[in-house]
């Protein structure tokens, strides 16, 4: 838990992130700057190799947690909103009364790898990725229907509703079964124009448009129900505010509003994200556009390797039984100079989404020779991880001027990370010290849902008051940003290689 200010308010906002391994709960102080916060973890599950899966009744199990122990760490104050923030990309079946009867099948999940693989075959998807804004891609909850329409149609057709993480959570908390625009617009099925389901994007899931729960606003709220209320210490109808997805108000935590201000989030996974007020006609293949309310939208890139990849290192390198593995990793890394003597990793650990969204590319050590060692490789996928997310900024930069980057997340506790990131996109990166990011969010909308503050901007400032929850910049070096430039410039030809020579190979495994 961390605190602001030690004076517990009068009233408190809670936001919460229901993210792929754990739920986070932040209390906001509406009357005045104070925070508390708390974490409850559980496992992302491999139960067939590639499949990525939460068991719903875990995540229902933390979110109750996280709940009562944030309004214990209130001290008492009113509690006038929850707020919500989940991962976006989830799939769940509910049966008729509403119980989960498939795992959560997560962002990482990439189960559906063959089934985009036929939906290729069958012809040009693009249209489909400008008609939606989702990438068509493993990740897409379209994709996954798609593959429970083929793979298990028993399952399938004892299913009445298809939703995804943050609907399962409404529903957990509310008992009622509904979406809100932002999670929808990360399905692959919703028109990004009329703001619909998409008929033609339900034809290609195979699903009926009657097992997708209906849309609300962001802003809407719903009563919190007497028997989870009684559990976690609140008032029986207190509104729940739905929130939108993590990706769009990470932003809103990390202060990356107004025209031209990237959030760079880096994590587990990573990304890259603007909000816009128009949305672009003819989308990027490499980007996605979507909602966060009705009127603004979020277009950018995310990557499925952040910092796993410094995990998957430390397994590699560091000896077992080690303290702080990772942070061995980056002690190694600072050894090695930058653009680590030559030798370039694509760290395509997890099926990659941008900029390329094509989950059958391996990952690759590239230009390995005798005089390399265990501190280039660790530089090497550090800095593989740091082009992708510039590769990004720049496709961004082609749509609207980027003035400034906001970043946020775990891996920015390491100064390296900050250092070669900045030195990668050539510009200092504002690195957000607050625990509590994207729950800051999902709390400021709540706050401007219930017009406690008149808009975002204020919303945010209100619940922050001075603590702008900034640290100081992480600013490039300036040796290795020409370093980091040319190899920016050439990972489009060296992507196009590996998709060239991987598509090769296998073409040939299926002739044998």
């Amino acid at each position: 838990m961390s605190a602001v200010d030690s004076r517990p308010p009068a009233q408190v906002i809670i936001g919460l992130d229901v993210g792929t391994t754990a739920t986070k709960a932040a209390a906001f102080g509406v009357d005045r700057p104070w925070t508390r916060n708390v974490s409850y973890g559980y496992p992302l599950l491999e139960p067939e190799p590639g499949w990525q899966v939460q068991r719903p009744a875990a995540v229902h199990d933390a979110v109750i947690a996280a709940l009562r122990d944030i309004v214990r760490a209130s001290e008492g104050a009113e509690v006038v909103a929850i707020a919500l923030s989940t991962a976006w990309h989830g799939l769940v079946g509910l049966d008729a009364d509403g119980e989960p009867i498939t795992d959560i099948v997560t962002w990482a999940d990439a189960r559906a790898t063959s089934t985009l693989a036929g939906l290729h075959a069958d012809g040009d998807v693009r249209w489909l990725h400008q008609l939606t804004g989702t990438p068509v891609h493993p990740m897409s909850p379209l994709l996954k229907l798609r593959w429970f329409a083929a793979n298990d149609p028993q399952l399938a057709g004892r299913v009445r509703w298809w939703v995804g993480l943050k609907d399962l959570v409404v529903h957990q908390l509310t008992g009622q079964i509904v979406t809100e625009l932002s999670t929808a617009s990360g399905s692959g099925m919703l028109n990004r124009w009329t703001q619909e389901w998409s008929p033609q994007a339900a034809a290609i899931a195979k699903v009926d448009l009657e097992a997708l729960p209906p849309i609300l606003a962001p802003s809407d709220a719903i009563g919190l129900l007497a028997s989870v209320a009684d559990r976690v210490g609140l008032p029986a109808g207190l509104p729940v505010v739905l929130g939108a997805a993590d990706g769009p108000l990470g932003n809103v935590g990390a202060g990356a509003i107004g025209p031209g201000v990237a959030g760079l989030s880096l994590g587990t996974s990573g990304a890259v994200r603007v909000l816009v007020h128009e949305q672009p006609a003819n989308l990027d293949p490499a980007l996605f556009c979507y909602s966060l309310d009705a009127d603004t939208w979020v277009v950018g890139g995310a990557i499925s390797n952040g910092g796993i990849v410094v995990r998957w290192l430390a397994d590699l390198l560091i000896e077992p039984g080690s303290l702080a593995p990772e942070a061995a990793v980056l002690d190694l890394a600072a050894r090695a100079p930058a653009g680590s003597d030559g030798l370039v990793m694509l760290p395509y650990l997890l099926a990659e989404r941008a900029p390329l969204w094509d989950p059958t590319t391996p990952g690759a050590i590239l230009g390995l020779r005798r005089r390399h060692g265990r501190m280039h490789i660790a530089r090497a996928g550090i800095e593989g991880v740091a082009i992708q997310l510039g590769v990004i900024a720049d496709r961004l930069a082609t749509l609207t001027p980027i003035t400034s980057v906001r970043a946020t997340g775990g891996a920015f506790v390491a100064p390296l990370w900050g250092t070669i990131i900045a030195s990668a996109l050539g510009r200092g990166l504002v690195v957000g010290h607050s625990t509590a990011g994207t729950a800051l969010g999902a709390a400021a909308l709540g706050a401007a849902a219930l017009g406690l503050a008149p808009d975002l901007i204020s919303a945010r400032a209100t619940l922050l008051g001075s603590d702008t929850g900034e640290s100081t910049q992480s600013m490039p070096d300036p040796a290795w940003t020409p370093i980091y430039a040319r190899m920016r410039d050439a990972a489009p030809r060296v992507i196009e290689a590996m998709q060239a020579m991987t598509s090769e190979l296998l073409e040939e495994e299926r002739r044998t």
